[in-house]
């Protein structure tokens, strides 16, 4: 009894204060769900991938450089087909004369005009983000909408809301599909309501706390609610089934204590796995890792947080409901399967090993990509539609911008002249090469005469202009020359010049001050966009897809020409150069996740079932899956974006692990009261409801999520997450049980006992009349788990824990802490053996 005392005063009295105190908790919950509500809208979202490259690598730092020094006007690349060339010309004037429309290039090159489709790239005088861009971009859709056009822009484009929208929808399907299979497994149709509300309420808390994190990644603000649903949806139903058991002897309240304090145990050793495999996430060097990990985790925990708090308040809420709504079985057993297993235990294996091995080869050899622009969706957005459109037409337009040390006209001038004998180079744009009037580049240097007669001002003028310029630069040396020889660049003395004329230094009049304005407000797009105090920019449009081996070489091949002329502080930044980054991280990555998610969950299995051998069994067979899952964009010859592995790598192993473990651990149960054999067969029938649950409403969400999103990063995810969980869920079904038959001895060997952490007690057969003092589990002329002080007439094989178990029959069998009592004869001698032999059996 004060064994019993300890329990109640622990497990039991949390579980009790949950449930009696379960309209406090009901009030919590309104208000913490309302506030969550509120702090949605607080929750900022990072759309651009590249933020979240390791800080050392080129791209980060060339793109902080670049967001740093310099303004990037929006762009579009809009293409016209079926039409003339004349008609081609008239609409570039229309869209030259949009308002927020800076410039437009078009010509009668095939770079522009080309199997009658007119190509005209276009400047705005705003931002991607500027309300001056985004007006145009749709005045210009709206003037072309008679037409069969297409437009490639970032501008005005919203990938959060997209993803929110197609999101939406994924979760409204999902949903329906998720009801009906809660119904097919739950024993009462009003639990379905239960279930549906506490999982509501964990993502709701989930997404209303994500603020907390700062910024989150447009993937975990996508992904979480669907992910949190499929990976958590086991907590609330094996609380839900503990206490219709419990409830078939028990009034509600009585119920529900003892269902939640045997569930919080079970369910929390449940969440490890998973928890685990989440966790090898936060390891990556890619930050999206770490970012997912933090979200998923989080959601777990208030999956469980709900599970445990909310849902017995519920339970006590529906019971009456739930009593009412009962409804046979509508899942059936699976006994043939198991037959199937049992029949077939020395052929599969064999087979299966022969397949993961090839298919260990395959996932090797898989085509990942880790540029996803090009990359084709199931849904395809119309932006995707209209930039592989114009790509197939025109040919690739692939941006680098190269980031120098300001100053050097020369070196940038001789860089660019590198780039543009290149084949490799379609165009390049730096202050060196860009016309100024009358032939001359903006970085070339001018005398005083030879700025006079280009400016049309007067040579005095110019003079005193460029005395002026040597005196502001403190070179004083070339006034003492006469200034004859002395060169400016143009750039620089228009910048100057224009400084003199607002300080009322220098006045000009009539055409040569019209002209200089104009110049002057293309100077003052030009030096926000290609020149700060530190840097330079220079870009360069070549014609090679962002990804590919020659793509590649070409980059190297800018830093060496960049080597030539700078000593260092140079950048190379573009979605090639992200995308070589995101390789190099990758391969680092990959190794931590496979290896991490692994271990973790190795050493979980370790202390579950205390063997060594049953862990690697269970994870021969997981891995085995993704093995054979990223075996297929092989074999299909598709490029598989990088993330959609190392994401799903994780969750497959974290959670798909619970399919396996689910099956071992009642055959490990069953094997102690039957046959191994019957025990296979029995495990896989009350194992089937858990894994048709979970990895029926894991791989509909997975599959909805990669069909239905044009996102090509979600899209990789999802069809790599629903694939997988199939593959996962044939395996342990139809795989796994043969293993396990084959592998028991294995698993024999290799177990252990854990002192002070062993649990279940220790089994005991005997047959006759057995004395009992403690909590038994298991077969007595059938199935007993219940605290027994008597005595037992008949057969028993059971785990006695916390007591002792002694036949006094003939023979008579001792525990190793029971001794004689007054009226038991002392047969230790002759008993001894037998006990022995009777423990190990």
């Amino acid at each position: 009894m004060k064994e019993k005392k300890q329990q109640q005063s622990g497990m039991e009295k949390i579980a009790t204060f949950i449930v009696d105190k379960r309209n406090l908790f009901f009030l919590l919950y309104i208000f913490a769900l309302i506030f969550s509500v509120v702090a949605i809208g607080w929750v900022k979202v990072e759309n651009d991938i590249t933020a979240y490259l390791p800080a050392d690598t080129e791209t980060r730092q060339g793109l902080t450089v670049m967001n740093d020094n310099f303004t990037t006007f929006g762009s579009a690349r809009v293409m016209v087909s079926n039409i003339t060339y004349e008609t081609a010309e008239e609409l570039c004037d229309q869209i030259k004369a949009v308002n927020g429309v800076d410039t437009v290039e078009f010509d009668d090159t095939e770079d522009h005009y080309k199997n009658a489709s007119a190509l005209y790239t276009v400047s705005f005088d705003g931002t991607e983000t500027d309300p001056v861009s985004i007006d145009a971009r749709n005045e210009i859709a709206s003037l072309l909408s008679g037409y069969d056009s297409y437009i490639d822009s970032e501008v005005g484009k919203d990938m959060s809301a997209e993803l929110a929208s197609e999101m939406g929808v994924i979760l409204a399907i999902a949903a329906v599909i998720i009801v009906v299979v809660l119904t097919l497994t739950s024993r009462s149709y009003a639990e379905v309501p239960v279930l549906i509300l506490t999982f509501g309420a964990a993502a709701l808390l989930n997404m209303g706390t994500n603020f907390l994190c700062g910024t989150i990644s447009f993937i975990s603000n996508s992904v979480t609610v669907i992910l949190q649903l499929a990976l958590a949806i086991d907590y609330a139903i094996i609380l839900c089934h503990r206490f219709s058991d419990e409830h078939e002897t028990r009034g509600a309240r009585e119920a529900c204590i003892a269902a939640l304090s045997k569930a919080i145990p079970e369910i929390s050793s449940s969440s490890l796995t998973t928890i685990s495999g989440l966790a090898a996430l936060a390891f990556m060097h890619f930050g999206i890792g770490r970012d997912l990990a933090t979200v998923l985790i989080k959601a777990i925990l208030f999956s469980l947080l709900s599970v445990f708090t909310l849902m017995p308040g519920l339970l006590m809420l529906f019971s009456n409901k739930i009593d009412k709504t009962k409804h046979r079985k509508l899942i059936p057993k699976i006994t043939a399967l198991g037959k199937f297993d049992v029949k077939t235990r020395f052929l599969v294996p064999p087979v299966f090993v022969v397949v993961v091995i090839a298919a260990a080869v395959f996932a090797n050899k898989c085509p990942y990509c880790y540029s996803f622009n090009d990359l084709t969706t199931a849904k395809q957005s119309e932006s995707q539609i209209a930039h592989q459109t114009i790509q197939q037409t025109f040919g690739n337009s692939n941006m680098v911008a190269i980031l120098v040390p300001s100053g050097d006209y020369s070196a940038e001038r001789a860089v660019l002249n590198e780039l543009d004998a290149c084949p490799e180079v379609k165009s390049t744009t730096g202050l060196a090469n860009i016309e100024a009037m009358d032939g001359y580049k903006l970085a070339d240097a001018l005398t005083p005469r030879q700025l006079a007669e280009l400016a049309g001002m007067d040579y005095e003028v110019s003079k005193a202009l460029y005395t002026a310029y040597a005196v502001n630069q403190d070179q004083y040396g070339e006034i003492l020359n006469g200034l004859t020889d002395y060169k400016v660049p143009l750039f620089d003395m228009f910048l100057f010049l224009k400084q003199e004329m607002q300080d009322g230094n220098i006045t000009l009049e009539g055409e040569i001050q019209d002209t200089l304005d104009d110049l002057f407000d293309q100077l003052d797009k030009a030096k926000i966009q290609l020149q700060s105090e530190d840097y330079s920019r220079l870009v360069v449009y070549l014609n090679l897809p962002e990804e590919s081996e020659e793509t590649s070489a070409f980059l190297a091949k800018i830093h060496a020409i960049l080597a030539q002329h700078y000593d260092g502080g140079y950048y190379v930044v573009g979605n090639s150069t992200n995308a070589k980054d995101l390789a190099s991280s990758f391969e680092q990555d990959n190794v931590v996740i496979s290896i991490l998610s692994a271990l973790f969950v190795i050493i979980i299995l370790l202390f579950t079932f205390k063997s060594a051998g049953l862990p690697l069994l269970l994870i021969l067979v997981i891995q085995g899956s993704i093995w054979i899952n990223f075996s297929v964009p092989t074999l299909q010859n598709e490029p598989l974006y990088f993330l959609g592995y190392l994401i799903v790598n994780a969750i497959q192993m974290g959670a798909n692990i619970d399919y396996a473990i689910v099956i071992s651990s009642h055959y490990s149960d069953l094997k102690k009261q039957m046959p191994i054999k019957d025990a296979m067969i029995a495990a896989l029938n009350e194992a089937f409801p858990t894994i048709f649950t979970s990895g029926s409403i894991l791989a509909v969400a997975g599959s909805l999520i990669g069909v239905m999103t044009s996102n090509p990063v979600i899209a990789a995810i999802g069809s790599c997450l629903g694939r997988g969980t199939i593959i996962s869920i044939v395996l342990v079904l139809a795989v796994l049980p043969q293993i396990l038959l084959v592998g028991d001895s294995i698993v024999e060997r290799t177990s252990f006992e854990m002192r002070g952490l062993e649990l279940s007690g220790r089994t005991h057969s005997a047959s006759g009349t057995v004395r009992v003092n403690g909590r038994v589990r298991g077969y007595v002329s059938g199935v007993v788990d219940a605290e027994i002080n008597g005595t037992l007439r008949g057969t028993i094989n059971a785990a006695v824990s916390n007591g002792t178990a002694v036949e006094i029959s003939e023979p008579d069998y001792y525990l190793p802490d029971a001794s004689p009592t007054a009226d038991e004869p002392d047969r230790s001698g002759e008993n001894k053996s037998q006990e022995g032999e009777e423990m190990q059996s």
